[in-house]
């Protein structure tokens, strides 16, 4: 289940291998479209005000991640990003991230990780409430702990259930630092189908900007493949767009 997991937790939006790191000599990769769209956004004051024009971000990532031993897993992400708004339009490369992921700690249903990556900036969007293009690089530092359970009888239809919770620090150049939470809730039903439950927060440092979105997503696995297909919505923020969308991916394990 751990592998599954990994997966799961590796498609958030940062390069993070979450608290299950891979086997070693294991690989897997993810491709993932994400179609935005904002008509309105948060104010300074946290207030849902309409803006001049609508937002749109639309962006190809691949992500990956390769177990170098049992207990330290490479990770990296890059994506290609397009959009406009009021004031642009853009296209082009996103951040570069590259990153190393260490299991601290882990049994049969509990695992603790850190992760320390370094993003290297591109043309488009390096923190979603900049313009295209500003800051140039990034170091984070991020430490996720989780939990996987297995009942003896199903709870909601469930046959195991996990909860994932991650918190990072990112040093920018370029932009002001940040603090991130993010948190997932999930579980498998039937043989092949898992159900994803996600929050995503952040504050930028010195009353800056904050964010939180929240996720749903149904897995599809096939083999050595898997199908996701999910819906993002923002739930609060100050000086970020109210964005929705879609999100799609394809896994693919090795």
């Amino acid at each position: 289940m751990g592998l599954v997991l990994a997966g799961v937790l590796a498609a958030a939006s940062p390069a993070a291998a979450g608290p299950w790191t891979r086997d070693k000599a294991t690989a897997q990769f993810i491709l993932k479209y994400e179609v935005m769209r904002a008509e309105r956004g948060f104010d300074r004051d946290g207030n849902s005000q309409p803006l001049l024009a609508e937002r749109r971000d639309t962006s190809l990532s691949l992500y990956g991640e390769y177990g170098l031993t049992d207990r330290l897993t490479l990770v990296f992400k890059s994506d290609w990003q397009s959009g406009s708004d009021a004031f642009v339009d853009y296209d082009g490369r996103g951040p570069l991230e590259i990153g190393l992921a260490w299991q601290v700690y882990r049994d049969p249903e509990n695992a603790v990780a850190l992760q320390v990556s370094y993003a290297d900036g591109g043309e488009g969007r390096n923190a979603g409430y900049a313009a295209p293009g500003e800051g140039t690089a990034d170091w984070e530092v991020r430490l996720s702990a989780g939990r996987s359970v297995t009942p003896e009888k199903p709870v909601l239809s469930l046959q195991s259930v996990f909860v994932d919770v991650q918190g990072a620090r990112r040093f920018r150049q370029g932009l002001e630092d940040e603090t991130r939470v993010d948190v997932t809730l999930g579980g498998r039903f039937g043989r092949d189908w898992m159900v994803l439950g996600q929050l995503y927060g952040g504050q930028v440092d010195n009353g800056g900007p904050r964010w939180l979105s929240a996720e749903t997503s149904v897995v599809r696995d096939l083999g050595d493949w898997s199908l996701q297909l999910g819906w993002r919505t923002a739930l609060d923020g100050r000086e970020t767009p109210q964005s929705r969308g879609w999100v799609v991916g394809v896994w693919r394990r090795f």
